[in-house]
């Protein structure tokens, strides 16, 4: 098993990739090919390790920023280390690809160079979102899809459910449709059509019904399916609301000596909290509909996080996450 990892994507570049890498392949047994400047990986790769068994160079002059044009970018940055880590994929150089780099000449690369799954019109984003019970809810879509037809949305229960229990090992995710009340008449008319969609399907869904917003972090369900710009301003939000909760959290406990007393015999609950909601557990999300296993790591990964997207990667190429949804879109 070889995963190919664009080393120049993310905030935290090269040095993550690399050392996410290092970590990775002594933990899970892959080999790494990373794509990128090769002076600079090699730099970080002789900083932490002095093993370089099963990691590669493929040497990439061009990143892809966030500010490029996404379709755009992948058609004319060939020589990009995105695009390098697509294409080795596709030639059957490597088995996955993971990166932190931009989320929109991911999926267009990924669409582009690996393809679509026959008879998926839209790939989309699949982000777990930590739940208060200490699980997770898999959001699809989380922001590839900005407008959306009815059957995008059936699409989406349709890999969500394979994701979850092909990867993640649940074996009847309940799927639930993200809306602005829980009875079936709610809703605009993408979400009405989609739930029609979702109750009368023949396929074995575990499709149950509306969920609002506020019930997202109750883990009443394990999938939420929502059009892409419902589905980003829901995982904005609650990154954002976590964040500022946190930082309110310790204002106020450093605003006097007392506070900071209790500060301190609260801390280790505090960490649990905080932990909680750490993305880097899951390492990334997938994006799914695509002929191969591509994982979209966050743009402020580290380490522990790129170590963990590549065992998502790993673990959707051998367990044919891409073909499952195949099989699962043609019987529907």
């Amino acid at each position: 098993m070889r995963i190919a990892v664009d080393a120049m994507g993310g905030d935290n570049a090269p040095e993550s990739a690399v050392r996410g890498s290092i970590l990775a392949r002594d933990e899970y047994s892959v080999g790494i090919l990373l794509t990128g400047n090769e002076k600079e990986i090699k730099k970080f790769l002789e900083k932490n390790t002095s093993d370089f068994k099963s990691i590669e160079i493929l040497n990439a002059e061009e990143v892809i920023s966030n500010d490029d044009k996404p379709v755009m970018a992948v058609r004319r940055k060939k020589d990009s280390s995105l695009v390098k880590a697509l294409y080795a994929v596709k030639n059957k150089e490597a088995d996955a690809a993971v990166s932190a780099g931009s989320t929109g000449a991911l999926l267009a690369g990924a669409t582009l160079i690996t393809g679509r799954i026959k008879g998926i019109e839209r790939p989309a984003i699949g982000s777990l979102i930590p739940t208060m019970n200490g699980g997770f809810v898999l959001l699809i879509d989380s922001g590839a899809n900005v407008d959306s037809k009815p059957e995008f949305l059936y699409d989406f229960a349709i890999m969500g459910d394979v994701y979850l229990k092909e990867v993640m090992n649940v074996s009847s995710p309940r799927i639930a449709l993200a809306n602005i009340g829980s009875e079936k008449t709610k809703g605009d008319k993408l979400t009405v059509e989609a739930y029609n969609l979702l109750e009368n399907t023949t396929l074995p869904l575990n499709f149950t019904g509306n969920i609002e917003a506020r019930e997202i972090l109750k883990g009443k369900a394990d999938i939420i399916v929502c059009d892409g710009f419902a589905g980003n301003m829901i995982l904005k939000t609650l990154e954002g609301t976590v964040i500022e909760l946190m930082k309110g959290l310790k204002k106020e406990l450093m605003s006097s000596t007392r506070s900071k007393i209790g500060g301190v015999l609260i801390k280790p609950a505090l960490t649990n909290f905080k932990s909680k909601f750490d993305y880097a557990e899951h390492g990334g999300a997938p994006v799914l509909g695509v002929n191969d296993a591509v994982i979209k790591a966050h743009g402020s990964s580290d380490e522990k996080a790129l170590k963990n997207a590549i065992r998502q990667a790993k673990i959707c190429s051998e367990n044919k996450v891409s073909e499952l949804i195949q099989e699962s879109i043609m019987r529907r």
